[in-house]
């Protein structure tokens, strides 16, 4: 594990919500956008609060290199779309578990895509 991403998962471990930086796919100019994610060991999920009608989603879709910040720390990693229903179900879990039902269910209406990164490669 890169000494560099210290910083970053220190952040991450104090954050509920981070930005990520997308790349338009009809621009071509960076996107950024606060979300909420969940980081479980080297992998940070996340999920598109439309599902696969979010927009940064479709971008990421696009150009999968993603750019993740938490406070003044951030880094670059491959965005792995998830689509498999199990996988997805077990990304809204751990949301839930992070967030709260509640919250979850207010905030987010489709459950057909999920997001994962790894650190690691960053």
């Amino acid at each position: 594990m890169p000494v560099k991403n210290d910083p970053l998962r220190n952040r991450l471990s104090q954050s509920s919500e981070i930005t990520i930086t997308v790349t338009g796919r009809k621009s071509g100019r960076p996107i950024s956008i606060p979300v909420w994610f969940v980081l479980n060991g080297d992998k940070l999920y996340l999920l598109p609060v439309h599902g696969s009608d979010t927009q940064w989603h479709k971008n990421m879709l696009n150009n999968p290199k993603i750019r993740i910040g938490a406070r003044e720390e951030q880094t670059e990693v491959q965005a792995v779309p998830i689509s498999d229903p199990k996988q997805v179900s077990s990304v809204v879990e751990k949301f839930r578990a992070k967030y709260g039902d509640g919250d979850v269910k207010k905030y987010y209406s489709k459950f057909d895509v999920a997001v994962v990164a790894h650190l690691h490669d960053a």
